[in-house]
């Protein structure tokens, strides 16, 4: 697992980088550079026990939910059976794919604080076959004082999770973007953590914090805690800062950087108002080429 060290090397500032590194993000995509023939998944004769997946950053506004709603609704087409988590008192999850969660009696929340209520009594099917979510509302935002008192606070969530986990091949958690209880509870639950870093330089110096909670969880709470990946999110080949980000991320966690980039589209505003995934809502986009291809990756770990 890659450490604070690692990730303070990734967070030197722009004008500290070499000529070379400076010469060469000029003159190539990097992340283009990177591309290699991603294996066809292998179709499942079962399902289940899930795989849990954080998607986790402390910074708002990187792609985490967008990335999330995507790579559930991708991993779908190649067979899986997936659940989303929505880990978010802002319920952007659910919002994003269609589902009134505001007007909900039964959410997260209760499954998290009410002994009686499970997983399987609060999660509730999407328009995509395969596709369950579990959504969330203002009421989470109760949960993080509440569970202070409870005993073994951060293990509620994988607590939870043990109902459901073999109904579905992947559970995703979209987490909130604050290093919390609720986040701690969703990397206690999860074996793997995929970080959705935006390519710009100031989304760069939250890393060596987060990547300090992982470890810190990994060692006192979670012992089989990994990262799953980096995923660079809102890619723009055009400008040279967002590709020397880039190839700053690369040159600090090298293999751990998924080879799938997303890059800037007006479509994913789009699929947030429709309330669908971009799978669906524009399956010929490059956008849902490249979450088909980081399903690929992510089935390939």
């Amino acid at each position: 697992m890659a450490t604070r060290a690692d990730a303070a090397s990734a967070v030197a500032r722009p004008q500290d980088s070499g000529p070379e590194m400076g010469a060469a993000s000029r003159q190539q995509d990097p992340a283009k550079a990177r591309q290699r023939p991603l294996p066809e998944p292998k179709p499942l004769t079962e399902h289940g026990p899930a795989r849990v997946i954080a998607m986790c950053n402390q910074k708002g506004g990187v792609g985490k939910t967008t990335s999330t709603i995507n790579l559930g609704a991708a991993l779908t087409e190649y067979g899986r059976r997936v659940l989303l988590i929505d880990l978010d008192p802002q319920g952007a999850l659910s919002v994003g794919l269609g589902i009134p969660a505001q007007n909900m009696d039964r959410t997260i929340y209760n499954a998290l604080m009410e002994r009686k209520t499970t997983l399987a009594d609060v999660r509730v099917p999407t328009d995509i076959p395969g596709l369950d979510l579990v959504p969330s509302n203002i009421d989470l935002s109760a949960a993080e004082v509440q569970l202070v008192s409870e005993v073994a606070r951060e293990q509620t969530l994988l607590r939870v999770l043990a109902d459901v986990r073999n109904d579905y091949d992947y559970i995703l958690i979209d987490c909130q973007p604050s290093l919390g209880l609720l986040t701690v509870n969703a990397l206690t639950a999860a074996q793997g953590v995929i970080i959705p870093l935006e390519c710009e330089f100031f989304s760069l110096r939250g890393v060596a914090l987060l990547v300090d909670t992982i470890d810190k969880v990994k060692e006192r709470l979670n012992p089989s805690l990994e990262i799953s990946g980096i995923l660079a999110t809102m890619y723009d080949t055009r400008t040279v800062h967002c590709r020397e980000v880039f190839s700053r991320v690369v040159e600090a966690f090298d293999d751990v950087v998924f080879q799938t980039v997303i890059q800037r589209t007006v479509r994913f505003p789009e699929t947030t108002v429709a309330g669908q995934p971009i799978t669906t809502w524009a399956p010929t986009s490059s956008g849902a080429s490249a979450y088909r291809d980081l399903a690929k990756e992510v089935l390939a770990l």
